[in-house]
């Protein structure tokens, strides 16, 4: 008689999964790991500016949250140039059609007219999203035409960088983009015009070697890497083992390099105040 009663536990079968409507999935990236100081934090601990709350570090950031972050008050210029793939690289067109839909800009770099705090500037905003915020043909156009723009409109320029150097796929004519781009600077710098660069991480390659480091001032944000080859290349070619700090913004400060290093969140203020210094400058 003991075989019909019911026995005192419950037999669960390994095979046999829960039905999906009981399932609660576990929302992704509820905790960040910092890539300066590796420490991982609740995603609401970096705040409004993406900055890690032990180190400082910022988060990198697509080109039209950080526009956001600094004003409301812009216009886009050249958003209909469109980039062409001159060497018929394998997969570019599918690798681009991505990082446009990943970015929703054309190419890697947003301009604009911009309106900051007060101070109304030529606007140009790097994206890291954007094929490592790779220098192309198009990217190379669009920032020459925000140097030409503000030339002939009397603007000062702001430039953040963010690149991980000239892009392979379009060869010598996205190499020719640093030559063609540093020629408006010339202009630009001719005319009596300010050009303050804000370099973020990470600023590499033919970037660095160009317009990045070109700005009247050029700012950092904290912990940026900043240089041109990359530090294992530099290593098998010396045979040395470089410092820690090598290669970031802290380092460049110190050796002279970059003139400032300013927090994300006073960014703003701190270009209303360069813009507004320059001007001075001028009048007297």
């Amino acid at each position: 008689m003991h075989l019909f009663k019911k026995k005192p536990y419950v037999e669960t079968h390994p095979h046999r999964q829960p039905e999906k409507q009981n399932m609660q999935k576990v929302p992704d990236n509820l905790f960040i790991q910092c890539p300066h100081c590796k420490q991982g934090f609740y995603y609401k601990s970096y705040g409004a500016f993406r900055v890690c709350p032990s180190c400082g570090y910022g988060l990198r950031l697509k080109a039209l949250e950080r526009l956001e972050m600094l004003t409301a008050d812009y216009a886009s210029w050249d958003e209909d140039l469109q980039t062409k793939d001159p060497l018929a690289f394998p997969g570019y067109d599918a690798k681009l059609q991505k990082a446009q839909a990943q970015t929703n800009l054309n190419d890697s770099v947003w301009t604009g007219r911009a309106r900051i705090s007060g101070a109304d500037i030529a606007l140009g905003i790097m994206d890291p999203f954007f094929i490592m915020g790779s220098l192309g043909t198009i990217t190379g156009e669009k920032i020459t035409r925000l140097f030409e723009r503000a030339t002939e409109q009397k603007l000062p320029v702001v430039l953040f960088t963010a690149s991980g150097g000239a892009r392979m796929q379009e060869g010598m004519p996205a190499l020719m983009q640093m030559a063609k781009i540093s020629q408006a600077i010339a202009k630009h710098n001719e005319a009596g015009l300010f050009y303050l660069t804000i370099l973020t991480d990470p600023t590499t390659g033919g970037v660095t070697a160009s317009f990045a480091m070109q700005g009247d001032i050029i700012a950092a944000e904290p912990h940026t890497l900043v240089g041109f080859a990359g530090r294992r290349v530099i290593e098998q070619t010396i045979n040395k083992k470089l410092p820690k700090d090598f290669q970031s913004a802290e380092n460049l400060l110190h050796n002279g390099f970059v003139d400032t290093i300013i927090k994300r969140e006073t960014l703003g203020a701190f270009i209303a105040q360069m813009v507004r210094l320059n001007k001075r400058e001028l009048t007297k």
